[in-house]
């Protein structure tokens, strides 16, 4: 069997948008925020150094996150870290040292992060040190004033248990000379931050609902002896997370989401007079504002926000490009991230269908070159979603026409498009079309079209039952003309059906194994005469966890099947992200007997809907440069609360 290659096309909710760049305001006159950044990709998760506006950031420009330090008036400059790695996180310069997260090591299990604290010397003289034990899962390293002690979100040597709200983690400090002596000195609590070296903050979410900060003072640098219980420093009716401690000791820095407020923002809290200073509201009052930090003389105060304008008259981008590279665990694949959902290529690879968002919104069904340098639209002003072009015909694309994420009786139906490919040219925004519905109107909920090698028939998922299964209809005639076959039956949810090149197999994300829990998927493959139903048993959920496996598709030679999966857990604490939905997680691939597991993709979003081309493409040098007409997407920082932060109480 050949090693898994090609090129896979996916979408991650909400990230083409982020736009991110790190910004610092004067504390004592915090009436504007200064740009720290370049403008370039997405900046985050910043620390200052020692130095004046001198700062340590994340950025994504490279395909994956790496490390580097923005001086003023210069360039940033690309630290020394991990080479390879897929997701590294939270860096810290002290004393010569960057501390920061990485996920390049493997455990030998699922369900379990990859994430663990490291240290490596910022000339990158040395080999990086691991400080997390091996098997232990560290979040979120936090260094003292001294750089003596490191503190973690950790949640120990446990699988990953399915919860994303809030991560169970403790608060687990050790000695930077002795990591392996560790001390839990909270048993709940995330995101630590130091003031000096004898006190941390953290997070957690209180009895009361609210997220809260909380505050432990150790007895001793030593770590010796029991620890004193943490004590509760915000009030209910707000939300506070993601603290920075000032040196000063007389207040810490947090983002806070409040009733009033659609917006996160930053504050200050002042810890002896219990009160709150709101510092970015005033500045921005319509942007996020995410993790903030301190300088180590108490003077500014950093965070990352959507960039805005704040670029305008500089090299920065204001764009986002139809298709952007991203780094790969697998050597033969490549990998790209949509700007949209629901890619499909056409048969000769010249071009993807997709929908421009998740929802489908009213964009119809968008076609861009597999360059990405050039897109166009069909079916303008519908609701559009799950699209799959015929791998027969150059002109003819399969839709779900009607919102998407509805009940069985909604209608919802499977279209045929069809369209003279003549019409593909530069001087084209919108492209002549016709249409035909291949569903009957009364028939529910029918989506996630997937045609058969040969053209001739389209397999999909309807609710014309009462349940979702999934059914054959005729590709060209329509179940009117043509009749209807039904593949699977079953009350339980069969859905996003992929019909395998060889013509031979079905695949399909199923939770019939559990029926009554509309959360748990796997994957599951059928022959086409409804025979041979199998789950493909990739591995047993440990402790809890919920298997989510979706968004099945089958590689060129018919012998992989690529997915989106929770297998891998969570690389960083949700509450410190935008966006956050459901941890779908990330893309991997397994051989249709469920051995030869590969993850390809390890960061901190929510990738899904993925396809899959078996050739090469190569991107056109041209992409985000908005001055041939306006074709691309400006970045617009629609960011979204995570799901389960909200002021109702």
């Amino acid at each position: 069997m050949n090693p898994p290659s090609g090129t896979i096309v996916f979408n991650t909710v909400g990230r083409t948008q982020y736009g991110f760049d790190v910004f610092y305001t004067h504390l004592n006159n915090h009436s504007i925020d200064n740009l720290l950044t370049d403008g370039i990709s997405i900046n985050f998760n910043a620390q200052f150094t020692d130095e004046k506006e001198t700062i340590v950031f994340v950025s994504e420009r490279t395909g994956s996150p790496r490390f580097y330090l923005s001086r003023p008036e210069n360039k940033p400059e690309l630290l020394p870290s991990i080479p390879n790695t897929p997701f590294q996180d939270r860096p810290t310069i002290k004393n010569g040292k960057i501390y920061f997260s990485s996920t390049h090591v493997q455990p030998n299990a699922l369900f379990k992060s990859w994430s663990a604290v490291y240290s490596t010397a910022v000339d990158g003289t040395g080999a990086p040190t691991r400080l997390t034990p091996q098997g232990v899962v560290d979040y979120s390293p936090a260094v003292s004033l001294t750089g003596n002690l490191i503190a973690v979100a950790s949640y120990g040597s446990r699988n990953w248990d399915g919860d994303f709200y809030e991560l169970q983690t403790d608060i687990v400090v050790f000695e930077e000379s002795v990591p392996e002596n560790r001390v839990v000195v909270s048993e709940h609590g995330g995101w630590p931050t130091w003031l000096g070296d004898s006190t941390l903050f953290f997070h957690r979410i209180s009895d009361d609902g609210w997220w809260s900060i909380f505050r432990i003072d150790l007895q001793d640098s030593n770590l010796t002896g029991s620890q004193p219980s943490p004590i509760r420093i915000t009030p209910p009716g707000v939300h506070c997370f993601t603290p920075a401690a000032l040196q000063n000791g007389n207040c810490i820095a947090v983002a806070t989401r409040r009733k009033e407020s659609n917006f996160r923002h930053i504050e200050i809290f002042d810890l002896e007079t219990q009160t709150f200073q709101n510092i970015t509201e005033a500045i921005n009052p319509n942007f996020h504002h995410y993790n903030p930090f301190v300088s180590p003389d108490s003077r500014y105060l950093g965070y990352h926000r959507f960039r805005g304008e704040s670029t305008k008259g500089t090299q920065g981008e204001s764009t986002y490009p139809h298709l952007d590279p991203v780094i790969s665990l697998v050597d033969n694949i490549r990998l790209l991230r949509l700007n949209g959902a629901f890619p499909s290529f056409s048969p000769d690879g010249d071009f993807i269908a997709f929908n421009h968002g998740l929802a489908g919104m009213d964009g119809g069904v968008k076609i861009i070159r597999s360059n990405g340098s050039k897109r166009w639209g069909l079916l303008k002003g519908r609701v559009c979603f799950g699209n799959a072009w015929s791998p027969t015909e150059k002109n003819v694309i399969y839709t779900s026409i009607g919102p998407i994420f509805e009940s069985v009786t909604k209608t919802v139906q499977i279209a045929r498009v069809e369209f003279d490919p003549v019409h593909l040219t530069d001087d084209r925004e919108e492209i002549p079309f016709t249409f035909k519905i291949l569903t009957k109107y009364d028939s529910g909920n029918n989506a996630f079209p997937s045609c058969s090698p040969d053209g001739k028939f389209v397999v999909f998922r309807s609710g014309r039952s009462g349940f979702k299964n999934l059914y054959i209809v005729d590709a060209v005639n329509g179940e009117a003309n043509g009749g209807l076959r039904r593949l699977t039956e079953g009350e339980w949810i069969d859905t996003m059906p992929s019909w395998s090149p060889k013509g031979d197999l079905i695949a399909f994300s199923s939770n019939m194994h559990d029926a009554g829990n509309s959360e748990v998927f796997g994957i599951y493959v059928v022959n086409v005469d409804g025979s041979g139903l199998r789950r493909v048993e990739i591995g047993k959920t440990l402790d809890g966890a919920r298997e989510r496996l979706n968004h099945v598709c089958f590689s060129g030679d018919g012998e992989w099947l690529l997915f989106t999966a929770n297998l891998g857990g969570v690389s960083a604490e949700p509450v410190g992200l935008p966006n956050q939905f459901q941890p779908y997680g990330d893309l991997f691939v397994v051989k249709l007997d469920g051995s030869g597991l590969r993850r390809l993709t390890c960061n901190a979003y929510e990738n899904g809907t993925p396809t899959w081309y078996h050739g090469k493409l190569f991107l056109s040098s041209s992409q985000g440069d908005d001055e041939d007409g306006g074709d691309w997407d400006k970045l617009k920082g629609a960011f979204q609360e995570p799901i389960w932060i909200t002021c109702d109480k």
